[in-house]
């Protein structure tokens, strides 16, 4: 080792020097070159305040340390170390540092070169990791895999490739004999025949044409293989192989890929098999259609009914009964006007509406309506229609047409004579009802004057008796007063004494009294009794049964008289009657009317209520007016009431007949009913009658 002359000399000459180097006395760092400043990120002035070692990472400090102290206590170059140093910037940076003794001043300083191996070291990092990654790669690739180098060796075997051939990578790692994995004889596998380029010349003879350049990948070729040795009953495997080059762009080895396509290849054999049973099946199927064909044509041209195709509104095939059915004659159905078997556009254009939402959601119709021949004669026919293509009704559509006209004729007679019976049996009905009313009617005037007959006789002896025992009672209470004013002593003892013994026995003075009085209550009585003998007789009227002049408010009355019972308990009744002219009517009818117009307003009333009854003449006509408080009738009710066995009262309560009888009699009589009612607001009905109505 030589010794400097002068530090300065030695420290321009380090300058100068492109490695980064470090001078240093293991106290202080005496000097570090420009290269070093940069490779530590320190300036000069900031080198030269650390320690020796103060540049390294911590964990590296002791061994810098050592390894210049080692320096300057021995010659020669010292073999390098590698640490990491801190930079200024807080980064790491790896360096390979070298180091040897020098003498400056007289004094020992260790010179120490450092090399950044950074970048080196990443780059083998990166190519560490991609070679793990690459291994990974083909070790879990679901694919079967092998990689053989330029000698032949197997150096990939992958994992997928070990179950498939059955064969562990442990055997074939390392061995030129790829083919003992699949085949019983010696013969080069496809990546052989890829590495030594002789494929062109071996495929033809070793795979036939099943061995193709791939599509995909340059110079790679893609084979489809059958192994009997593999699996139970052999394997169809599709492989591939590919050269491997290095940058150069030499081939370096070869790359085979093996997918096992047993499924497909049984499926696709399956399928062909289906294939020749479905074409076998589609020519027996084709010859039993064009059997049908024929029978359909011929059931078409025979059927019994119209049967029509059309497309774009004209007839494209009509068979032979279309033709007699419209009247066509000699005339061909291709290719007539759709329109012209319509009598006009309304009907034509009405089908239409009726028939596009049906058969645009491929449904089929089911209409019936009035055609017109083409002779001119209007058919009544059932019409039944389907397309064969939903999206265009216009384009295809058949259509089957039954001539219906004789059934329309017969069905249109029997809704007629159904009509007429309906009539017929709606006025047997009221017929029956009147006839049950006036039959009622008459049991009742039958009852009455039965009644009256048997009552009439008891009550005139017993008036005539009351009669009498008034006359008999009046002298013999003028002879008692007259008793009790004579004097006591002008009287025989006898006489006294026994007057005095009755008078305290009965107390003759309170029977003077109360006797006059309950002769008066039995006359009244009697006169009550004859009153209601008599009001069922007019209410009934069973002696005037036919048409005749009649006091309405006298019927009124009576009719209320007969339901008092029904009202007493329900309802105050207020009359306003005006002086009614004489109406030609049936009374006994008019008065039943009444009499449920009532007992209707009685029901009404919940509790205790009002009922009014009007009387008036206007013109022509009479109005009697029955009014209530009660409950009243919403809308729906109010319509309905004088329908037959229609009625709001619990079963067993009301038959319904009551107001459907009323409006008949009414009716019957020319005049009218009206109501006028709210729910909660009562009931008021108005019957109008003519003074001279002509009988129904």
């Amino acid at each position: 080792m030589t010794e400097p002359a002068a530090g300065g000399g030695f420290y321009a000459a380090l300058q100068a020097v492109s490695a980064a180097t470090l001078v240093h006395d293991a106290e202080h760092i005496l000097f570090a070159n420009a290269a070093m400043e940069r490779l530590l990120g320190y300036d000069q002035q900031a080198l030269l305040a650390l320690p020796p070692y103060g540049w390294a990472a911590e964990e590296f400090a002791d061994e810098l340390r050592r390894y210049g102290n080692r320096c300057l206590t021995e010659e020669g170059e010292l073999p390098s170390v590698e640490i990491e140093a801190l930079t200024g910037s807080g980064s790491r940076r790896v360096l390979e540092i070298k180091a040897q003794r020098a003498m400056l001043d007289g004094q020992p300083c260790a010179v120490l070169t450092g090399q950044d191996l950074s970048d080196i070291r990443h780059v083998q990092t990166s190519l560490l990791d991609i070679g793990r990654v690459l291994y990974q790669i083909l070790e879990n690739n679901p694919v079967a895999t092998l990689v053989i180098d330029k000698s032949h060796r197997v150096t990939h075997w992958n994992a997928a490739c070990a179950q498939l051939t059955g064969r562990d990578a442990t055997d074939m790692l390392g061995r030129d004999d790829t083919w003992r994995a699949f085949y019983p004889e010696a013969r080069p596998v496809l990546a052989d025949l890829i590495l030594d380029g002789n494929i062109e010349q071996e495929r033809q003879r070793l795979y036939g044409r099943r061995c193709n350049p791939s599509p995909h990948i340059a110079n790679a070729y893609e084979v489809e293989g059958f192994f009997p040795n593999f699996g139970r009953g052999g394997r169809w495997l599709y492989f591939t192989a590919a050269p491997l080059v290095d940058v150069h762009g030499e081939v370096v080895g070869a790359i085979e890929t093996l997918q096992d396509i047993t499924r497909r290849r049984e499926a696709e054999e399956e399928l062909r098999q289906h294939r020749n049973e479905l074409e076998n099946m589609i020519a027996d199927r084709t010859a039993e259609l064009l059997s049908t064909h024929h029978e359909l044509e011929a059931f078409l041209e025979n059927a019994s009914v119209g049967i029509v195709a059309t497309a774009h509104e004209r007839v494209q095939r009509g068979n032979k009964k279309f033709v007699e059915m419209f009247e066509l004659g000699d005339v061909s159905p291709h290719g007539l006007p759709t329109r012209s078997m319509f009598k006009s556009d309304e009907d034509f254009e009405a089908l239409g509406k009726v028939a596009y939402p049906v058969l645009s959601q491929g449904g089929s119709l089911l209409h019936e309506m009035e055609v017109c021949t083409l002779a001119g004669n209007l058919l009544w026919v059932q019409i039944i229609a389907y397309v064969a293509n939903p999206a265009d009704p216009t384009a295809g559509t058949w259509w089957l047409l039954q001539d219906r006209t004789e059934v329309r004729r017969v069905q249109r007679e029997l809704e007629l004579n159904y009509e007429r019976i309906k009539q017929t049996n709606s006025r047997l009905e009221d017929a029956q009802n009147q006839l049950l009313q006036s039959e009622k009617m008459a049991s009742i005037g039958q009852l009455a004057a039965g009644v009256a007959h048997e009552i009439n006789n008891p009550i005139g002896f017993v008036s005539s008796n009351l009669g009498s025992l008034r006359g008999y009672v009046e002298p013999l209470f003028g002879l008692l007063t007259l008793l009790k004013k004579t004097p006591a002593d002008a009287l025989p003892s006898a006489v006294r004494e026994e007057l005095a013994r009755v008078d305290a026995a009965v107390d003759l003075g309170f029977v003077q009294e109360d006797l006059p009085l309950l002769l008066d209550e039995s006359e009244e009585g009697l006169s009550r009794v004859k009153k209601i003998v008599q009001d069922l007789k007019d209410f009934s009227r069973v002696d005037h049964a036919d048409w005749q002049d009649a006091d309405l408010n006298a019927g009124l009355d009576s009719t209320l008289n007969v339901v008092m019972n029904e009202v007493k308990y329900k309802a105050e009744v207020h009359k306003d009657y005006a002086v009614l002219p004489p109406v030609r009517c049936i009374a006994a009818q008019l008065n039943q009317v009444f009499m449920n117009l009532i007992v209707n307003a009685a029901h009404a009333i919940v509790e205790r209520g009002t009922i009014t009854l009007k009387t008036r003449a206007e013109d022509e006509w009479v109005c009697i007016e029955v009014g209530d408080t009660g409950c009243g009738m919403p809308e729906e009710v109010k319509r309905r009431i004088f329908e037959p066995f229609f009625t709001t009262k619990p079963v067993g309560k009301g038959t319904g007949l009551g107001l459907s009888l009323s409006f008949s009699i009414v009716q019957k009589h020319g005049g009218r009913i009206e109501v006028d009612s709210e729910p909660g607001a009562g009931t008021r009905f108005r019957v109008w009658i003519p003074v001279q109505p002509v009988p129904a």
